[in-house]
């Protein structure tokens, strides 16, 4: 069996620079499909959305000011489509509602499950304009595309999706995780952050994959 090195992807649901990553994801998945196992985890940079606008953006416009922040930052990138109304009319109050749901996806499913409703949780945001911190907007999103919402509902009345997402968070905090998104490449031996372009990506993990096997960093 191939042995694949893990890459931890750390993001919050709601940051742009994230969806603005979305296709270099998906093109280290095309480029290295038999070498890296990419493990998505989340954290909290939008856990409480009014006092993140209220501490940075009290003083640049508010929420409107953000929304333009956010709209001129995917302006160079073409697949990063941003719908206008994001923060100046639709403004989620957290992203934990959508962490806490793709947790129990992943729990009920599996990763590659949640992964995939992760990807249409940010769409239905950043192009749709919805509110995906709404847990009855949540499950709408949930029953369109065929998944039971009951077994969902079971695991966060038990705790066990919220013990899931309690974990990256506090792995997050544990690493000092600077922001949305993060790469940890050979076991947290190597920490990218941010609006990474593909090529340092590719050129991180191919230069990693020559290296010895470490049993600390590969499965």
């Amino acid at each position: 069996m191939n042995e694949k090195l893990i890459v931890h992807y750390y993001t919050d649901i709601l940051c742009v620079w994230a969806w603005i990553a979305q296709p270099r994801i998906e093109e280290l998945n095309k480029n290295f499909p038999h070498n890296i196992i990419i493990k998505h985890h989340y954290l909290d940079i939008f856990g409480n959305t009014a006092e993140k606008i209220q501490r940075q953006w009290a003083e640049r416009g508010s929420y409107n000011g953000f929304s333009q922040h956010v709209v001129d930052s995917a302006k160079p990138y073409k697949d990063a489509l941003i719908n206008a109304d994001i923060w100046s009319k639709t403004r989620p109050a957290s992203s934990s509602n959508a962490h806490l749901i793709l947790k129990a996806v992943e729990l009920c499913h599996d990763q590659s499950t949640s992964i995939k409703m992760a990807l249409i949780f940010r769409k239905a945001f950043f192009i749709d304009a919805l509110d995906i911190s709404n847990i009855t907007q949540l499950y709408n999103i949930l029953q369109q595309h065929g998944i039971d919402e009951n077994p969902i509902r079971q695991t966060l009345l038990n705790g066990t999706a919220m013990a899931e997402l309690m974990l990256d968070y506090q792995q997050a905090k544990q690493q000092r995780l600077k922001g949305s998104p993060t790469y940890i490449i050979d076991n947290g031996r190597q920490i990218l952050y941010g609006n990474v372009g593909y090529r340092v990506l590719h050129a991180n993990i191919e230069e990693q994959l020559k290296q010895p096997n470490n049993e600390a960093s590969w499965c």
